[in-house]
């Protein structure tokens, strides 16, 4: 079984390129820092694999974030990743969300904001409308408006030997423009025979191969997927530093403690007196600080 795992791939007769995800444990920690419902679960997931996807299209060091908002019972569903393949995401909800309940049921109406910020360079954002039935429909939209790459997407979120999986494919035509309609017209309809249980349950090679044996395929290095938070009890510490000493210490008083929780990972950092006194304190004499650290 494939775990975390994305493969790029070329076709080297044909001027498509290709990826496959899957993830599990990746997933998975992102779906236990909340009681997700089902169709959310399945939602993250979906945001999951694309996310990862697009981020292995970056040709620099950054980071991709899809963000959902909408109207609807989920006002945010929002994943984050870098060109490490480091990535981690939360959603917010209000009210009942029915089994069957599909993005629009979700969102409202809503609409997909992707944001690329490269390490060095400026920021772009992109603002996509909800024109599809599926957030795979979506980014095929997005491609074919932003990128003119004719592109396609197969992304699969639910349960595999009693676990959440995530997986998913891209195909998308090589922007040297030698590619033929007829060539990636041949591979959709290969790869539109991929059955969840494939996806979630094959290794790559063996994958691919029973997709497109009749091909030659190229495939590269694999890159390990994961999940990663950069929230810590310093990051923490530095955020109630920012925030006015009289309003912390109120808190302080009401609770007992000031305690921040993480979306992300689900953790939460509590601080008691001396430790607030000594985090105001180190605020205070940081700016008269020379020492070099």
């Amino acid at each position: 079984m494939a775990n975390n795992i994305l493969n790029r791939y070329l076709f080297e007769e044909l001027s498509v390129r290709g990826e496959l995800v899957q993830l599990d444990t990746a997933y998975q920690e992102i779906l236990s820092s909340k009681d997700y419902p089902a169709p959310l679960q399945k939602l993250l997931g979906d945001l999951l694999v694309s996310t990862s996807l697009l981020t292995a299209t970056l040709k620099f060091e950054g980071s991709i974030t899809m963000q959902l908002q909408g109207d609807g019972p989920v006002s945010l569903a929002v994943i984050n990743g870098d060109h490490n393949q480091k990535l981690r995401g939360v959603a917010r909800w209000e009210g009942d969300i029915a089994d069957d309940a599909n993005i629009h049921d979700m969102m409202g109406k809503g609409y997909l904001v992707i944001t690329i910020t490269p390490d060095k360079g400026e920021r772009y954002q992109g603002v996509v409308g909800l024109e599809g039935d599926t957030l795979a429909e979506v980014l095929e939209g997005y491609f074919e408006r932003s990128e003119q790459l004719k592109t396609r997407l197969w992304i699969r979120s639910g349960e595999f030997e009693g676990k959440p999986h995530a997986a998913g494919m891209m195909l998308q035509v090589m922007p040297d423009g030698t590619g033929s309609a007829e060539d990636f017209e041949h591979l959709e309809q290969l790869t539109n025979t991929v059955k969840d249980e494939e996806l979630f349950g094959l290794e790559a090679n063996s994958l691919l191969y029973r997709l497109y044996n009749q091909d030659k395929v190229q495939v590269f290095e694999p890159k390990q997927v994961e999940f990663f938070c950069g929230c810590s009890r310093e990051r923490s510490a530095g955020a109630i530093s920012t925030v006015a000493q009289e309003e912390i210490m109120d808190i302080l008083a009401q609770d007992g403690e000031v305690a921040l929780h993480c979306d992300y990972c689900g953790t939460t950092y509590a601080f008691d007196e001396p430790e607030i006194k000594a985090i105001f304190a180190d605020a205070q004499s940081a700016p008269g600080d020379s020492t070099v650290h």
